[in-house]
């Protein structure tokens, strides 16, 4: 750890360097732009003109299924019952809710993202919060304290003269801006360094499935070979639907010096085959030529095998089999899709415990840039989830007011319970407000008018209009 700063950054780009290869393939399979597996190189080049590769998706169906169910509604200190306002005022003002999103996703499918927190010029009490792709950024841990000791951000600027790689450097109690110059790198003059003296790395990487050897496991790793062997076998059945699905006519007594292209060439004999007509030369004892058909194919081995692919990645993924396309004649009951999805539930539950950790840490950085310090309290900090499963509102309403009722939940947690965002409880809360304040406004105004209006008759007094008066007294 004893490293200057430009050994620092050369350090780090070394071993980002080694990652990107990787990194690029992974993020290749979720956009659908992975190359064809299992197939010859010599049969793609015959093939390139009439077949294009069939590209099934499942790798982005299972980062999403998961990442749809990751939706962050707050922060809250240990030591309160309610979500803090000001995290998750700064928190909106950073459009995190749309760069959390994309921070999950860069995690799930590359390993790992970051977010990077600073100061922000034009509001002191707002730090600035980013999230960045771990193909422009890297980070090492302290193996002693797990925490950042330095980072790194890289980019390339197209400029006028040609591109110009920059990078910015992380350390505990400085940021640091570097431009490479004649391949060297050098501190950028343009930049003058931000000596904070927080001393804390103001990077936080957001890990999927951490492990004590590993810095993170994309969640493609088991999918990808099976989604290869699924384009694999779709692109073969196009081909075969292409060759036998479709009845093919053969000629026999037609030689190959008989197929030429439009420039006078011969034609290969695969792209004969590809063609409308198989050509088979006769022996000099046969004369004319025949002409006939085959027969058409089935091509329900294709669907069987796509089928057995599917449910080996709803397997490894621990979605439902429905998600990948696996259909019955009857419908699942509500019971049935709740059991189907548990195990994607607890998996999208994990998830959140893990990035929950890291957003926690993230906030305790904005307080730290934004006070110098950070609040015991925020040690405690919790990060709020949206419910990860899917049951029904009448199902959810139905709990919580059994729990609520038995004075086992109160308001508040019976609210989050059904959903509700924090902004939501607390508009309801002050609604709540109002409506007793009215109410006791009423009640005292009834109360004052009982206490000034017309008293009703004694017993003893005679009644109005005519009725003997009592006697007077004494």
């Amino acid at each position: 750890m004893d490293r200057t700063d430009a050994e620092w950054l050369t350090h780090l780009i070394n071993c980002h360097d080694k990652e990107l290869i990787e990194l690029k393939r992974l993020d290749s399979y979720y956009e659908g732009e992975q190359p064809l597996s299992y197939m010859a190189p010599e049969l793609l080049q015959e093939l390139d003109e009439r077949v294009r590769q069939v590209i099934i998706e499942w790798p982005r169906l299972v980062v999403d299924s998961v990442e749809e169910r990751l939706d962050v509604e707050g922060f809250r200190y240990g030591s309160q019952a309610e979500a803090d306002a000001e995290l998750w005022r700064i928190w909106q003002a950073n459009d995190m809710d749309e760069q959390s999103q994309m921070g999950h996703v860069d995690a799930l499918v590359m390993r790992r993202a970051y977010a990077i927190v600073g100061t922000n010029e034009d509001d002191e009490t707002t730090p600035i919060i980013t999230v960045e792709s771990p193909l422009d950024c890297y980070a090492e841990r302290d193996p002693r304290t797990r925490k950042v000791a330095a980072a790194v951000k890289r980019l390339t600027e197209e400029t006028s003269d040609g591109k110009v790689e920059r990078a910015t450097l992380y350390l505990p109690n400085s940021n640091k801006w570097w431009v490479k110059v004649d391949g060297d790198w050098v501190e950028d003059p343009e930049h003058p360094p931000d000596e904070h003296e927080l001393g804390e790395v103001l990077v936080e990487p957001i890990v999927n499935r951490p492990r004590l050897k590993r810095p993170g496991v994309s969640e493609l790793k088991p999918i990808i070979p099976l989604s290869d062997a699924a384009c694999k076998i779709a692109t073969d059945m196009m081909v075969s639907g292409e060759f036998h699905a479709i009845p093919r006519r053969y000629a026999i007594g037609v030689g190959p010096e008989d197929f030429e292209d439009e420039n006078g060439r011969p034609i290969s004999a695969l792209k004969r085959i590809a063609g409308r007509i198989w050509a088979i030369a006769k022996n000099k004892k046969d004369d004319g030529v025949e002409l006939g058909q085959f027969p058409e194919a089935s091509l329900s081995n294709f669907h069987d095998t796509l089928k057995l692919l599917a449910m080996l990645v709803a397997s490894l993924a621990g979605l439902p089999s429905r998600f990948l396309g696996h259909a019955t004649d009857n419908p699942a009951s509500a019971d049935a899709i709740r059991s189907d999805e548990s195990r994607l539930v607890k998996r999208a539950e994990r998830k959140q415990r893990s990035f929950g950790g890291s957003w926690e840490r993230v906030m305790r950085l904005v307080l730290l840039v934004r006070d110098g310090e950070v609040d015991p309290d925020a040690r405690s900090l919790e990060a709020l989830w949206r419910d990860a499963s899917t049951p029904t509102i009448a199902q959810k309403a139905d709990a919580a007011v059994k729990l609520y009722t038995a004075k086992i939940l109160p308001l508040r947690q019976t609210r989050e319970d059904l959903g509700y965002t924090q902004v939501q409880i607390e508009r309801m809360e002050q609604e709540d407000e109002r409506a007793a304040q009215d109410l006791f406004t009423r009640i005292m105004a009834g109360d004052a008018a009982a206490m000034s209006g017309p008293k009703p008759p004694r017993e003893d007094q005679d009644q109005p209009d005519g009725q003997p008066q009592p006697e007077p007294v004494g």
